[in-house]
């Protein structure tokens, strides 16, 4: 079997758990504390993993009085984690909703040149309803409307990329030549969302674009990531739902023309990890009896554009009916399809989905023993399911430590996981082709 696994590390407060931040093995650092995330980073760096990832939100977290919240702004951190690192990939969210093109295009262009290469674009669309009151609007723009300005708004970012040749800077100081003006073109984008000059005033990034990345797998999201997206963050409960999307995704890719091998997908695993399964399980079951209904129940309405779900009882086995139509969710629609789905089919108390749900807001979560996490992997990636993971670490570091020093051996072992960077670039450890500029032909 020939298999090689992407490994991202999503780094988020003190573990994705719910309650991760109150178990012994959570750092207590603040987490405006740069050191902590250069620590991670430098610590997944050594695990040979292909990247880390910050996401962001434009409003404080829900339930924020009882869950580690507050984190430093992506951009400005990973500018930081870039001095700090030698070959990881770095990777963070920002939001097409609230930034404009030609802001991001130069932010995501500098941190590529900081880093040598090595930065991916985590494009959203913000479903969150509390962001639009914090930039000046009184709502947020509907699901469909996100999503059409998004796909303008990444054409606008990448024909800023491609607004200079890689030639184009010539540094001649005996002729007095700096630039060669001929190398350099206006975009002059005039679109239905936004109207954009050019060029970028500053040189294309070194991977020609920073790897553009997608995490939306509502039908809109789909299509999305199928037209523009290299890598794809994806949530699954299970193993069969990672298969029908990974199979979909491939094939809308090839439909458009795109090589398959040019889009990987990595499904979120937060894995509790003992020294035997029954120590993993027992890990899980300790941080679900940590965690407060009421910020589960805050989570929940958010997945659902604020529906109240504080009326039901907790020990009930729920029916679809508790449910609102989640294809009429304007906030995170690919989760609330995801979480009714689960409902339907196994019918759980309230109490049991929140806790469900609290490992990793609907991602995959299993405990268990170094090989089984390490046999999981193996398992999803050999039926595609998935290219790889995006480790969510339910504990922050104590879990990653033993991620990187139990289960990424195994993997290693059985050889199915690099144990040496052979190249310096995100696209590298991706395996991604640079894109082509289509207006410089090399000379």
């Amino acid at each position: 079997m020939s298999l090689s696994i992407h490994l991202n590390l999503f780094i988020h407060g003190r573990g994705h758990h719910e309650a991760g931040w109150r178990h012994p093995g959570a750092t207590r650092k603040a987490l405006t504390d740069i050191s902590y995330f250069s620590d991670l980073a430098q610590r997944a760096e050594a695990g040979r993993f292909d990247s880390i990832f910050l996401a962001d939100a434009l409003e404080l977290a829900s339930g924020a009085r009882h869950v580690a919240s507050g984190a430093l702004e992506p951009l400005t951190a990973l500018a930081a984690l870039a001095r700090d690192t030698r070959h990881i990939g770095l990777i963070a969210t920002a939001s097409t909703t609230y930034t404009e093109p030609y802001n991001l295009a130069r932010q995501f262009a500098s941190l590529d040149h900081i880093s040598g290469g090595r930065i991916g674009w985590n494009i959203v669309t913000s479903w969150v309803g509390g962001a639009a009151p914090n930039f000046g609007y009184q709502n947020a723009p509907e699901h469909a409307e996100r999503y059409a300005r998004a796909h303008e708004f990444v054409d606008v970012v990448t024909a800023l990329w491609d607004s200079w040749a890689d030639d184009a800077i010539l540094d001649e100081s005996a002729s007095g030549r700096f630039l060669d003006a001929s190398r350099v073109r206006r975009i002059a984008h005039e679109g239905p969302h936004y109207r954009v000059a050019g060029p970028l005033n500053l040189p294309r990034p070194p991977q020609g674009h920073p790897v553009l990345v997608q995490a939306g797998s509502s039908e809109s999201g789909k299509a999305f990531a199928a037209r523009h997206a290299e890598a794809v963050f994806t949530a699954h409960l299970t193993k069969e739902s990672a298969i029908a999307f990974y199979a979909e995704l491939k094939r809308a890719a090839a439909d458009l023309g795109r090589r398959t091998d040019q889009l990987i997908v990595l499904p979120g695993l937060s894995a509790a990890i003992g020294s035997t399964d029954a120590e993993g399980v027992a890990l899980l079951d300790e941080l679900n009896e940590l965690t407060d209904i009421d910020v589960g129940l805050s989570r929940l309405s958010d997945r659902f554009g604020g529906h109240d779900f504080s009326a039901l009882p907790l020990d009930q086995p729920l029916s679809r009916d508790d449910f609102p139509d989640p294809s009429a969710v304007q906030a995170a629609q690919s989760r609330a399809i995801a979480i009714t789905e689960l409902v339907s089919r196994e019918r759980p108390t309230l109490r049991n989905l929140l806790r469900r749900l609290a490992g990793a807001r609907g991602h995959f979560t299993l405990g268990g023993s170094p090989e089984r996490i390490a046999d999981t992997i193996e398992d999803w990636v050999e039926h595609r399911a998935a290219d790889g993971f995006n480790v969510m670490p339910p504990v922050l570091p104590d879990q990653l430590d033993r991620f990187v020093d139990q289960v990424v051996p195994i993997l290693q072992r059985r050889g199915l996981f690099r144990r040496e960077y052979d190249g310096t670039t995100l696209r590298d450890h991706y395996r991604l082709t640079r894109p082509a500029n289509p207006h410089f032909p090399n000379r």
